[in-house]
């Protein structure tokens, strides 16, 4: 896409300012076990043997396109059928806390979801997956979030993995309205900086590829306005 098509986003780096403030690290308890070098290992074998014939292709929807695990061979334009984007799972740290919980995106059933297929390194797909397993799932419970799924590209379909597909669980707020999660999104902020941050990053990313997600860029907008203080 040109970068004369680009439209501006209403979600601006003021208004992240606006929604961004000092939060010390802290740890919250949880139900969760944390993650151990022998659970990621046996993730990891197991993404070996399941993955497809050829180059592996990890898909990029969110913080991917914009903040990469790995350097991609290439990067192709893909579509996930059947899947869409929301800002779906309760988040209380990393750009939260306990007293003002934010919204995790993940991909929920139903929709389309454009992104990009990022190509591995041949030679380097166990680091690759160490190196991304280890940032995406910090508990035991939530390594069961990965999928293969067909991705569409101008190039024919291939399969990729995918994080954060189809989570469940009391942590999900499937169908939330744009409304309330712009809501939450406003007024969340953590050790990691803003909710607004994120998504504002995200939508930036995805308009860079020319990749427009009508409920992303409604919600920008929403939060946006959160911020100015247009909702109370």
């Amino acid at each position: 896409m040109h970068p004369s098509s680009f439209r501006t986003l209403h979600l601006t780096e003021d208004h992240v300012a606006r929604a961004t403030r000092p939060v010390e690290e802290f740890s919250y308890p949880s139900s969760f076990a944390r993650a151990s070098e022998e659970d990621y290992a046996a993730l990891v074998d197991r993404l070996v043997a399941e993955r497809p014939e050829g180059p592996l292709h990890v898909f990029a929807y969110g913080s991917l396109i914009w903040k990469p695990t790995f350097e991609a061979v290439a990067r192709r334009r893909a579509v996930a059928r059947g899947w869409h984007r929301q800002f779906a799972l309760v988040l209380r740290g990393h750009r939260a806390t306990p007293e003002a919980p934010g919204l995790m995106m993940t991909l929920m059933p139903g929709g389309r979801c454009a992104g990009l297929a990022l190509e591995v390194r041949a030679g380097e797909e166990r680091r690759v997956l160490e190196d991304s397993i280890r940032r995406e799932f910090p508990f035991v419970e939530t390594l069961a979030y990965r999928r293969w799924l067909r991705l569409d590209t101008a190039e024919g379909p291939i399969r990729g993995l995918v994080f954060w597909a189809g989570p469940t669980g009391s942590g999900v707020q499937r169908g939330l309205p744009l409304e309330e999660a712009a809501w939450q999104i406003a007024r969340a902020c953590g050790p990691k900086e803003s909710n607004a941050e994120y998504l504002r990053n995200t939508v930036a990313s995805l308009e860079e590829h020319g990749i427009r997600d009508r409920n992303l860029w409604r919600l920008q907008r929403l939060v946006a306005q959160e911020i100015d203080g247009h909702r109370q």
